[in-house]
């Protein structure tokens, strides 16, 4: 699929958090699901615009219906919210189905609860824009979620499939680390993961001890 860079999403939807990461300049786009929305208590719709007018870059908003239909009727409605809104499809025929259709129009879709390379293959195949395998449950349930991302990451490649793998339910730094070495295209993190992944016990001994060494030059 040619040479890529490796993207960091947020996976929240406290738009306190996307702002304060957006300000960081590592954050290429957001991912919500109606879990994280409910969290917030706040109209989605609303939510969603906020997200679009703060991050420059895909926007996932997922659907709730489970019939083609229902998401498809659900999906033209969040895709006018902004050009950058992607559409969450759950993995399942019916999924499948509206994927396909809405390929067929011009909506991006990210194909999520992604369980094992086989989903992730028949989502491409239908027309998928992104597929989220989930790492972290996969990982609870005995088996190793980061070797799923990296077969279908050799399967999109060895075909030439334009999807994007999204490695999703990230639990810690370990995670991204291990998804970019995996290929994934993306790994989407909770705020609590990013603030992790900045620090270090070592820097904060570091800058300390320029510090205090600091003060001592300017009292001699």
């Amino acid at each position: 699929m040619g040479v890529f860079k490796i993207k960091l999403f947020l996976d929240t939807a406290n738009v306190d958090e996307i702002r304060e990461a957006a300000s960081l300049g590592v954050i290429s786009g957001v991912t919500t699901n109606p879990s994280l929305i409910a969290k917030e208590g706040r109209n989605f719709t609303d939510v969603v615009k906020e997200i679009t007018s703060i991050v420059d870059g895909p926007v996932s908003a997922e659907v709730i219906s489970t019939d083609a239909e229902g998401m498809i009727k659900e999906a033209e409605e969040l895709a006018q919210i902004h050009p950058n809104v992607v559409i969450k499809i759950p993995m399942i025929g019916e999924g499948l189905k509206a994927v396909k259709v809405l390929e067929e129009k011009g909506v991006r879709t990210n194909v999520t609860l992604v369980f094992s390379a086989n989903q992730a293959l028949l989502a491409a195949l239908a027309g998928a824009s992104f597929v989220s395998p989930f790492v972290g449950r996969l990982d609870d349930a005995g088996h190793d979620g980061m070797q799923v991302v990296a077969d279908i990451v050799d399967i999109f490649d060895f075909y030439g499939y334009e999807t994007e793998v999204i490695a999703a339910s990230i639990r810690h730094p370990l995670h991204c680390i291990q998804a970019a070495q995996a290929g994934a295209h993306i790994a989407t993190v909770p705020y609590k993961v990013l603030q992790k992944m900045i620090k270090h016990p070592f820097t904060d001994v570091g800058l300390q001890r320029f510090l205090d060494d600091w003060k001592k030059v300017k009292q001699s």
